[in-house]
């Protein structure tokens, strides 16, 4: 028996890496957009006219739009949750939007579910590492790392909306015994990231950068702390592990990541090197309008849990992810 899910913020990368694995599945996807002015498609343009694929417009922000969309679609099997405001600085700028869309939007779905009585339908909820903000664990050998059991303490608008959503998840979870499961997702990269977003900001430089050959007029790449830590991996990765979460028995939350941690200075030397420039210094620089109000620090993850329940496992290194962005950016 074919399968149904629907996808919340289909457009964005990890919506489109989860449109392409449901479909190799055999799934039938509705991908919920909301409408904008220009063309916001262009990351599923590829699946437009398949015939398993259904494109709907909704908001998540409203209440109403979603209960529409779950009544009429009320046979589904699983509800992927991967809509938000992620770009952390416009959360600072906009943290209402960022409320109503990352923290509001999470409880308008999980409400419908219940409010419509959708007992057999399976909920994922995208949480994030950002939630853990400075907060970190400790190894016998005092390496840190954060895991399922780590405290969060959120240093963003985008972050606390975040704990919002994933407590709502646990909540729903425990009080109404709903299939509702979060991934609590590292930073995860990939050729169909935004422009905004730091790593893509570096391999979309370089792209550029070589199809000006390289001129020395070139107006430099723009940065701020090059010395965050983060837990990098690639996209289509971890949405195989979205999947697999609500595959399970039982519902629960899991930190999906790659267990190592690299700086920002070690994410320029990999995309360089690539082009066969080792030293990069001359060609970035640190603008205090890209540092944060707020600070995170440090991320790395532990992924025992998803490995050993979920049986998932990674499939590129953090080399292989920052050649992929650069090589893509480059040839595009």
């Amino acid at each position: 028996m074919t399968k149904k899910a629907i996808v919340f913020g289909i457009t964005g990368q990890d919506g489109s890496h989860l449109a392409d694995l449901l479909l190799s599945k055999e799934y039938e996807v509705i991908g919920v957009s909301r409408r904008a002015s220009t063309d916001n498609t262009g990351r599923i343009k590829h699946i437009l006219q398949n015939s398993k694929f259904l494109l709907v417009q909704g908001d998540i922000t409203d209440a109403h739009s979603v209960a529409n969309i779950l009544k009429e679609h009320d046979d589904v099997d699983e509800i992927y949750n991967l809509a938000a405001q992620s770009h952390v600085a416009v959360s600072f700028k906009q943290p209402g939007l960022t409320w109503d869309i990352t923290g509001k939007g999470c409880l308008n779905i999980l409400q419908s579910i219940e409010d419509l009585g959708m007992k057999n339908v399976r909920f994922y909820q995208a949480s994030s590492s950002e939630m853990y903000g400075k907060n970190y664990d400790t190894d016998r050998e005092q390496n840190k790392f954060q895991n399922e059991h780590t405290k969060f303490l959120p240093q963003s608008p985008y972050a606390i909306a975040k704990c919002a959503a994933h407590h709502m998840t646990r909540l729903f979870r425990e009080a109404y015994g709903a299939h509702a499961s979060a991934g609590i997702l590292f930073n995860h990269e990939g050729e169909r990231r935004g422009e905004t977003f730091v790593t893509r900001k570096i391999t979309k430089w370089i792209g550029d950068f070589e199809k000006s050959g390289r001129d020395p007029e070139f107006p430099k790449l723009r940065l701020g702390n090059l010395e965050a830590f983060r837990d990098w991996g690639y996209a289509g990765d971890y949405v195989e592990a979205m999947w697999m979460m609500l595959q399970q028995d039982s519902p629960d939350d899991y930190v999906i990541c790659t267990g190592e941690t690299h700086t920002i200075r070690e994410f320029l030397d990999v995309a360089f090197k690539h082009i066969g420039i080792d030293d990069w210094s001359n060609l970035v620089v640190q603008d205090p309008e890209f540092y944060r109000p707020a600070e995170v620090d440090y991320l790395r993850g532990d992924n025992t849990k998803a490995r050993t329940k979920l049986g998932w496992e990674l499939k590129h290194s953090f080399e292989d992810l920052v050649r992929k962005m650069v090589k893509h950016d480059i040839e595009n």
